[in-house]
């Protein structure tokens, strides 16, 4: 471990903070209120360091035997909180704590922006104390984004989207909130925030494409991709790559609104989840295309359930087929499978008659010899068994597929 503790140190942004929020389905609203409560104002020290308050108490219940014995003797750890003063930099009395234990003294620190407990690095997304201290290091960005992981896991989401200020901050800090007004200090927060207007977000969905295989509809277009080389221009990154818990959020987001052609809550964006978001992207104004970017989130936690058109949720069967190939073909199967069936019951009935007849006979004979002992009246039975099954799966499936087509779940 790094312990001189810098990093980058980036700072974060508003376009952080709106895109963090999206996380929950929060707007940048009231990340800022939680931020102006809960956060420390900065991330960072003057060092570049991650802010950190060393917890001598939490040290003692994460060490044991000579461990714990050895901290208590260097005045690093102590049973209950408050038997003596912190000091005014944490940092020295963190490092002679790994020398220690390394693993115990990082999870003995709250760090960072929201002060988030060592301890709690799991909660916060991360599957070592380690890897979090690295990561806040970095950026500022990762110290909310931690925040926000530590109050989904704590269930405390519903609260803050639904500005239940007490029940947020009970959640977060505890039975005593009221002492030091939390809840009151959020909700004035939040309402010096919303007469202040949001940062806006362009659009990331796409990267912009290569000079090289870019393709221009007109003359015009042409030139001014000309135009755009000879001054120099580049390609746009491409966005980053989206996260899984974000993936998983989105899609049961568009469940939520109606959209059920997403399928699965995966966290991966295959064929039915690309068709779900570029259906929400065309009925709600958005470019088109299957990517998840800022504008899209925000869509998301604006938009109203979907509305289905009556005529989709009205169509007959045989409309549905022509629309869907899936049920044209249970039907196609199922009609095949009841003349099967029929014809095979018909055959069994009547096998003594069609004995007699000299044509029919001639038909049935290379069944019946290659039978052996068994009866041709079993085989059509036989026959028939399997043609009925057959009937039952593709009308079932016809239905099932009919039933998603009216309900939206297959487009």
């Amino acid at each position: 471990m790094n312990k001189t503790f810098k990093g980058a140190a980036k700072r974060i942004t508003d376009r952080d903070i709106a895109r963090i929020g999206a996380m929950i389905g929060v707007g940048e609203d009231e990340m800022h209120a939680f931020m102006d409560v809960e956060a420390a104002g900065s991330g960072f020290d003057r060092y570049g360091r991650p802010k950190l308050l060393f917890e001598p108490h939490v040290l003692y219940r994460n060490l044991a035997g000579a461990k714990r014995t050895a901290a208590v003797r260097a005045g690093l750890a102590y049973a209950k909180w408050g038997a003596k003063p912190y000091p005014k930099d944490s940092y020295p009395r963190l490092v002679a704590a790994m020398e220690i234990d390394e693993t115990a003294a990082l999870k003995s620190a709250s760090w960072g922006l929201t002060q988030i407990l060592g301890e709690n690095f799991k909660a916060a997304g991360f599957a070592t104390v380690q890897a979090m201290v690295q990561a806040f290091m970095a950026d500022e960005a990762a110290h909310l984004e931690a925040a926000v992981r530590f109050i989904k896991a704590n269930k405390l989401d519903d609260e803050l989207r639904d500005h239940n200020w007490a029940g947020f901050a009970r959640g977060y800090n505890g039975p005593g909130y009221k002492k030091n007004r939390y809840d009151s200090k959020l909700a004035a927060a939040f309402a010096k925030w919303q007469k202040i207007r949001d940062t806006p977000l362009p659009p990331r969905d796409a990267p912009t494409p290569k000079p090289a295989t870019k393709k221009v509809p007109s003359v015009v277009a042409a030139e001014e991709l000309a135009a755009e080389l000879a001054a120099g221009a580049t390609p746009e990154p491409a966005a980053p790559a989206v996260d899984k818990e974000t993936i998983e959020r989105v899609q049961q987001q568009l469940k939520g609104l109606g959209y059920t052609e997403v399928g699965g809550v995966d966290g991966r964006i295959g064929t039915l989840t690309s068709t779900a978001l570029r259906a929400f992207r065309a009925e709600n104004g958005l470019p088109e295309g299957d990517g998840i970017d800022d504008a899209l989130l925000l869509s998301l936690q604006k938009a109203k359930p979907r509305v289905l058109a009556p005529a989709r949720s009205e169509a007959p069967p045989e409309i549905v087929r022509e629309k869907v190939p899936e049920v044209r073909t249970n039907w196609l199967t199922k009609v095949g499978a009841f003349f099967t069936t029929i014809a095979a019951l018909i055959g069994s009935f009547f096998d003594g008659i069609l004995g007699n007849l000299d044509e029919a006979s001639g038909v049935m004979q290379p069944v019946k010899d290659a039978a052996g002992d068994v009866p041709g009246w079993m085989w059509m039975l036989a026959i028939a068994v399997v043609a009925g099954g057959l009937f039952l799966i593709a009308r079932h499936g016809e239905a099932k597929g009919v039933e998603a087509f009216k309900t939206g779940a297959r487009r």
